[in-house]
Formats: C-alpha cells, structure tokens, sequence
C-alpha cells in the first residue's frame, strides 16, 4: 500500500503553507516508488478509442502534437517524444492506488491520475496549468523547472499546445524515483526527461464561477425547476422608461439569490454536478448478472471494490435523510440508511460492516445490485 512520506514537514504544514500557495520538492514522497503500470501497457491504453492520450514531439524544431488512439510508436524514434495518457486511474487498479494517499483532499476536487512516459529529451514544453498537481516521479530521471506566478505570456506553440514564455526558476530540480514535485495552479514549469522516464501526476481542479453556473442553468433546465416569475405585484410608476433601477435591479438580484438561497436545491445541483466524471469509466457489466442475495453472501468473504475514477459523493445539507450521488444521479434511501451512504461515499472497499444498515434496507440492496451487475462496484477475481 502507497503511503506518503512527509519527513520535513506536517501535512497540516503542507495544507497551511504550500497548498494553493506555492510549490515544493517533496524527496522520497513515496519510499521505494516503482512504476504502477509498465510503459508498454500504457502504451496499450492509448490504443483504445475510450482512452484520451496525446503524443507531443518536435518535427523541425516545431512542436507538434497528436491525439489518439494510436495504432504504432515506431516512428518517432527513441528520443524527444512524450506519450501523455489522461485518467489511468479509470482504467488500472494499479494506478488507482495513488489516490488514496491523497485522501487529505475531498474527492470532488480530484481530476485524474495522468502518466507520461517520455524518451530522453522529451517533453510537453513550457506551460501553466489551471489546477493544482503533485507530479510523482516513477522510473528514470526528469529535470524540472517551476517559476513564480506573474504576468506571463502565453501563446500557441501547436493547435493543442498552450505555452508560455521563457520563465526565471524559482525550482531548478531533478526528480529520481519516489520524489514528489507539487505545482499549484498558475505557476509556469516545464519538464525535461533525463532519460527514458515515467512520471504520474495526481491532479485537483476547482470549478470556476462561470462553468458552476452554466452547470446550474443545465440542472435547473434538466428538472424543471426555477421558474417562478419575478412579480411585482403595487409597484411605483416608472418615469424613465428605459431604466433599470436600483429597486428593479435589487429585485432582480433576488431572484437569482433564491435559487443559490434553496439549500436542497443547490445540495442537489452540487453532488450530482460533481460527481460526474469527465473521462470514460472502465465499466466490465455482468455477463451474468447477481441476484441480491448472491453479491450479500459473497460480501462475508471479500470487499466490494469501487471501480477506479466512480465519483461517490454526499453533502451535508441531504445526508440525514441517506442522499448520496453517483455519477451524477442522486439517489436516496431514508434516514436509517446514513450510515450506509456515508461509507459507501468514504470507502473505496465496503464490507459488511460498513454497509451493514444499508443491508437492512430493501431499496439500498436494489441499487446496490444495479451498480455491481453494471461494474460500478465489483469483486476481486
């Protein structure tokens, strides 16, 4: 099991000072590090049409770069190319292990694990990234730079890559095996493999305003709701035809701030908008499907497992009443199923134990058989 090894400071250190702040090497992050998955299998994944990849190159000192899936690797050679495969974690159990060291984080702040492997000198260039990443260094060497966040220009290198200008290091690193190299959002860097090398790159995006409120429009759209009219029912007479006011305009304000003000409503909108993945799950449904009672025997001998990228989350305004949400769907099961729904949001194993109200509850089993005949949860093999 992968454990994070912070041997100069606290986590509490870490979240208080470099957290959204500012960048730091983390030596031997994780002790003993190897690769969670070979070069040749992630090289396999890119193959898949389900599977988001890019390979970034130079083709006469130009930066070029392809998107996949990718049928052949052989002409580019053995240096100075870079395969970059998104949400692996969706894909490899192996992988999906690196999460959990970084459980200090809520899920619904986690983006993906993305794995480069890169030949010597390759690389994706110098760029800024809009969320917060801990790059942790596999097999080979990579040479890091990080500068200070300012006003930098960016500019297109290719159609697919957004780059930014020449940059002073504020880190000037080589990462071995095991090192952590965390980058908050803002901060140029660019790396450079030393030698054939993989890196995976655990990475936290937040939402902007903009794109939480065009999900809110979606949601609100999608169930019908918000459709009360303004009404201004004894209203003054207007003397300047095309103003706005200020009482207008405060009325307006109100009826927008009705909607973020509807608790149930905004539960709802942010565990189903959040807990909706971007990428492709590796779903493996039930060639023969499980009766309810078969999955409940079997969970006295072994977990069951979440399957790796599934967002499971719960919030605290509909949780007393057993809400949870998964990819993007809200269910609810009864007070007497909280417990239940909580684990099943906390733990990527559930055991009897942890499920053991729900297991009481006809509607919780129902669903729950719905989700391991579809792969949302499975058993080992």
């Amino acid at each position: 099991m992968l454990k994070l090894n912070l041997a100069d400071f606290s986590l509490e250190h870490f979240m208080a000072h470099y957290w959204q702040q500012k960048p730091v090497v983390i030596r031997q992050g994780f002790e003993a590090f190897s690769d969670l998955i070979s070069p040749n299998d992630l090289a396999g994944l890119a193959c898949e049409n389900e599977v988001e990849s890019r390979l970034v190159f130079k083709e006469a000192g130009q930066w070029q770069a392809e998107v996949g899936p990718f049928e052949s690797y052989k002409r580019f050679g053995k240096t100075g190319w870079t395969l970059v495969v998104q949400a692996v974690n969706h894909w490899s159990p192996e992988v999906a292990e690196l999460v959990k060291p970084f459980a200090f984080i809520p899920k619904w702040r986690l983006d993906d694990v993305m794995i480069s492997y890169a030949t010597p000198g390759g690389g994706v260039g110098p760029h800024i990234d809009l969320y917060d990443v801990f790059i942790c260094q596999g097999s080979g060497r990579r040479h890091w730079r990080v500068g200070d966040l300012g006003n930098h220009k960016q500019f297109a290198a290719h159609a697919a890559l957004l780059h930014t200008e020449p940059f002073e290091a504020i880190i000037d690193v080589e990462l071995l095996p095991g090192d952590i190299l965390y980058i908050p959002p803002g901060f140029p860097h660019e790396g450079v493999a030393l030698e054939e090398s993989m890196s995976f790159s655990v990475g936290f995006r937040a939402k902007s305003a903009c794109d939480m409120l065009s999900g809110l429009a979606d949601f609100v759209i999608d169930k019908e709701l918000g459709k009360t009219l303004i009404s201004d029912p004894q209203r003054p007479i207007h003397s300047h035809q095309g103003q706005i006011n200020t009482s207008d305009f405060a009325l307006i304000k109100a009826h927008l701030q009705a909607v973020l003000d509807d608790k149930a409503l905004m539960a709802d909108f942010a565990g189903s908008y959040l807990s909706k993945t971007k990428c492709a799950l590796d779903l493996q449904a039930l060639e023969e499907p499980l009766e309810a009672a078969d999955w409940v025997d079997m969970l006295a001998d072994q977990p069951l497992i979440r399957t790796g990228g599934l967002r499971c989350l719960y919030v605290d305004a509909t949780v007393a009443q057993g809400v949870c949400y998964v990819e993007g769907e809200r269910f609810e099961f009864g007070a007497a199923c909280q417990e239940a729904v909580v684990a099943l949001c906390d733990h990527e194993h559930l055991t009897q134990d942890l499920l053991q109200t729900g297991l009481q509850n006809p509607a919780f089993v129902s669903q729950l058989t719905d989700w391991v005949n579809a792969g949302f949860w499975y058993f080992q093999d």
